[in-house]
This record gives C-alpha cells, sequence and structure tokens, in this order.
C-alpha cells in the first residue's frame, strides 16, 4: 500500500499515479485550500438542507439521492470537474438529508441537533488526534480501515438483497442490542476513515497536487461526514426509541 491510499472510493491511490501535477497553470493543492472548500460545501449542504427540511417532500430525497449519486459518481471519475461537480453533489445531498432528517425529527424529538452535533465532534476529535499524532496513517492502520470499510459495504450490500426478496432483516435494524453493536462498530469505522482522509489531503498538498484536488479532497471528507450523520441518526433513534 502506498502513501495517499485510502479506503473512501474518492480518495484513491490512483489519483497520486495518475495525477499530471508537475506542471500546471492552477496551481498547486493546499491544506488550508482544502480546508476552505470544505466548508464551503458544508455550508451549501446545509442550506439545501434547511431548504428541503422546511418542505418535507419525498421528491426532494429522491432527487436529492439521486443527484447526489450522479454527481458523487461524475466528481470520482473525473477528478477536474470537482470544481463545479462537488458544490452540486453538496446541493442534491442537502435536499436528501433535510428530507431525511426531517423524517426523524417527526419520528423523535431532538434527535436532529444531536446527530449533527456528534458528527461534528466526531469530526473535530479525530482531526485532533490526527494532527497531534495520538492516530498515525500508517501501512497497517489503512489496510485495517480499508478492510473494515469493504465488510460493511458488503453487509450493505447483503441485507439489501435480503430485503428484496423479503427476508427479515430487523435483527440487524430493529433496534435491538444486535443492531446498536452494528451501529457503534460502522460509527467507529467510518470515524476511522475521516484520520484516511485527512491523510489524503496532506499527502495532496506536500505532493504538490492541482489545485482542483482541494475541491476533490473536500468532497472525499464530506462523503464520510454523510455516512457517519447517517449512522449516528440511525444509532440515537435505537435509543429515543427506548424512551
Amino acid at each position: 500500500m502506498k502513501i495517499g491510499q485510502s479506503s473512501n472510493p474518492a480518495l484513491s491511490e490512483k489519483i497520486f499515479q495518475s495525477a499530471s501535477y508537475a506542471h500546471t497553470n492552477e496551481g498547486s493543492m493546499s491544506i488550508n485550500g482544502a480546508i476552505n472548500k470544505t466548508g464551503i460545501l458544508t455550508i451549501i449542504l446545509l442550506i439545501s438542507g434547511a431548504y428541503s427540511w422546511s418542505m418535507a417532500s419525498p421528491t426532494f430525497m429522491w432527487v436529492g439521492l439521486i443527484g447526489g449519486l450522479v454527481f458523487a459518481i461524475a466528481t470520482i471519475f473525473k477528478h477536474e470537474w470537482s470544481y463545479w461537480s462537488a458544490p452540486l453533489y453538496a446541493a442534491f445531498e442537502g435536499l436528501f438529508l433535510g428530507t431525511i432528517s426531517a423524517v426523524y425529527a417527526n419520528m423523535f424529538e431532538g434527535i436532529v441537533p444531536k446527530a449533527i452535533l456528534l458528527t461534528f465532534s466526531i469530526l473535530f476529535v479525530m482531526l485532533f488526534s490526527y494532527r497531534s499524532g495520538l492516530v498515525r496513517a500508517t501501512e497497517k492502520f489503512k489496510s485495517g480501515v480499508i478492510a473494515a470499510t469493504g465488510g460493511v459495504a458488503v453487509f450493505y450490500l447483503i441485507t439489501l438483497v435480503m430485503k428484496l426478496f423479503g427476508a427479515d432483516t430487523s435483527m440487524f435494524f430493529g433496534g435491538g442490542l444486535l443492531s446498536i453493536g452494528i451501529s457503534l462498530v460502522i460509527i467507529v469505522i467510518a470515524a476511522l476513515n475521516l484520520v484516511l482522509d485527512f491523510d489524503f489531503i496532506e499527502k495532496g498538498a506536500a505532493q504538490g497536487l492541482p489545485k482542483h484536488y482541494e475541491w476533490y479532497g473536500a468532497f472525499g471528507l464530506m462523503l464520510t461526514l454523510v455516512w457517519l450523520y447517517l449512522e449516528i441518526l440511525r444509532l440515537l433513534s435505537y435509543f429515543s426509541g427506548r424512551d
């Protein structure tokens, strides 16, 4: 495994192998630039999410889900488009998250502010841990996180197929002890992915990737944060349902 590898499909080692960054007119990627772009994407997502929250329409959920998927795939396969495709991804993802959040809020009072607070708390804790050296993105660490993330992807796929064929998946998502345990494990894995995302951005800046990779790095970090937020919402709903 080489420098820059990440279990996040948007932030992979292939970028370092294929990007032509020796000479570019757009300038080089910087850590501060990636941080600023992450802030911009977050603001776009929150504005879009607030709008869809106020409408609470299933149409916004599906438009956001499909649009977010389309622009996520476009960004992953066409990195140079990220300066415009990443903001569009954030806008559509906001529509999806806003609607989903409204659904959870109607079912469980106060759950959304708690999920948002926990998501950003985990982000800052993992960032502090990475910057202080408490958690290091070593090759063994990367391998372990990548393997664990792959396992989660397989789990999602298997349960989706089970649902499509009418199988009962309540043991995994019904709010029991097994459901809580699974959700906690997934949240930990998502949090560890943040470390790999930070590492990618740092290495990308150090190796002088083109400027548009600031948007691309911010997009990859946003993918992880969205995943983390959704899993935290799920976990909190289990405990709220026990009230």
